[in-house]
């Protein structure tokens, strides 16, 4: 059945930012709703999900607010639960593309990445979790702004401890994939510093884009052109002297072809700047435009690993990535190491940057899962033929297709959280709940 169509962002009163906002303190929750959740925005999903628009901070340090999806498996009492974090691949400034909208049912959007992952949030649903899935992008579409994704991911598990009621020892994981892994490694990154209270367990990032600005120049011209354009147009908003270069020597015709980018899905654009060149379109060529000084320091800023995150990471990325090369992510890792993080490392031979998402699924819930129950990591780099020919990880990739399959024809998810729980996490169920 298709749901009552639901309105965008822009014309939607619950995004708007309340006078006075300004004096809470960050992760302060503004406003809730019960919302309807839908694969593709058709299929109605049966799990108990609400959206919380809470307070929250940019770059710079400015307040500002977002909103975070917080789903639960069906009727379940919240208390007692791990609380995972889940960085979506929004890979666009389209309002559209917004996890709080894509996800709802009733959406009518096409090509909107969140879509797509709403599987791998089933399937943690299925292990009895938590999961908030932030607008880590912020409502204006800021899609490559470094450590921005970090504070508004943490400030909606302050906000979703906060509105549950949850223990403050509750524990928290995060997690992502590609876009949805470079934020999940802002937020690994600043959480020693910017939330030293939540119990952070453990965090894992997918093919989590090592070098974003050597990502820049080698996409140029390639069937994935479409994710530099608008990893241009999103840093704009945030840069303002790259903003004044960009389009002083971008030429008007590609220059109004990122003004459309903003209102694209991202499927659509990669179909719209497919082997689309900008050294065609900007004076002196993209490298040359890359190392002046100005632009040189926004893409040394953009690039992660400056802070070696304080709780154990795991990244794993494919050998023959087609979209992110293998090196960058391997230099991630080397600069976290050499920070003195702990990070396990897994490298697949035979896995595609897409493919590789929906096959780690069950490593990304396995490996957290290991850690809720405190288990030390290796901290190893290992190379592996293919992650499904893990027998852990194949019986994973089974219980995920019935996952798969439960939720394209609507039936509820399978609980399996209480029994499995750790006991230090059962213990919490005797807690009060915040209604």
């Amino acid at each position: 059945m298709r749901g009552a169509r639901v309105p965008k962002p822009g014309d939607d009163e619950f995004y708007s930012a309340p006078d006075g906002f300004e004096k809470l303190a960050t992760g302060a929750v503004i406003r809730v709703r019960p919302v309807r959740i839908g694969l593709f925005g058709v299929i109605p999903q049966r799990v108990s999900a609400w959206q919380l628009l809470y307070r929250t901070q940019d770059l710079d340090g400015r307040p500002e607010v977002a909103v975070t999806t917080v789903l639960a498996p069906h009727g379940a009492r919240p208390w007692g639960r791990p609380l995972l974090s889940f960085q979506c691949a929004i890979d666009a400034v389209a309002p559209q593309c917004l996890p709080s909208y894509a996800l709802r049912q009733g959406a009518r959007v096409i090509g909107a990445l969140p879509q797509l992952e709403l599987p791998q949030i089933g399937a943690a649903l299925e292990r009895g979790w938590l999961v908030s899935v932030p607008d880590h992008g912020g409502t204006a579409g800021r899609f490559g702004v470094p450590r921005e994704p970090g504070y508004r991911a943490l400030d909606a598990v302050r906000a979703t401890i906060g509105h549950l009621g949850l223990d403050e020892s509750n524990p928290v994981a995060l997690g992502g994939y590609s876009g949805g892994g470079l934020a999940t490694v802002w937020a690994a990154e600043v959480a020693g510093d910017y939330a030293p209270e939540l119990n952070l367990v453990g965090a894992v990032a997918g093919s989590p884009v090592g070098d974003p600005g050597a990502t820049l120049v080698r996409l140029q011209g390639t069937v994935f052109a479409g994710f530099p354009a608008v990893f241009v147009a999103g840093l704009c908003k945030a840069y303002p002297e790259l903003d004044r270069r960009v389009r002083a020597g971008l030429s008007p015709e590609y220059a109004a072809r990122l003004d459309r980018a903003a209102r694209l899905a991202t499927l659509p654009l990669l179909a719209r700047f497919a082997r689309s060149d900008v050294d065609r379109h900007i004076t002196g060529g993209l490298r040359a435009f890359l190392a002046t000084p100005q632009v040189a320091t926004v893409i040394d800023d953009i690039r992660p690993g400056v802070v070696a995150p304080k709780l154990p990471l795991l990244v794993f990325q494919a050998v023959h990535d087609e979209v992110i090369d293998e090196r960058d992510i391997a230099g991630l890792v080397d600069r976290y190491r050499a920070g003195g993080a702990d990070v396990d490392y897994l490298r697949d031979r035979l896995g595609l940057h897409t493919p590789l998402q929906f096959a780690g699924t069950p490593l990304l819930l396995d490996w957290l899962a290991d850690r809720l129950t405190g288990q030390q990591i290796a901290g190893h780099t290992r190379t592996v033929v293919s992650i499904g020919f893990d027998r852990r990880t194949a019986r994973g990739q089974r219980r995920f297709a019935a996952t798969v399959g439960r939720m394209l024809t609507g039936r509820p998810l399978r609980d399996r959280g209480t029994a499995a729980a750790p006991a230090r996490i059962r213990r919490l169920r005797s807690r009060p709940v915040a209604s």
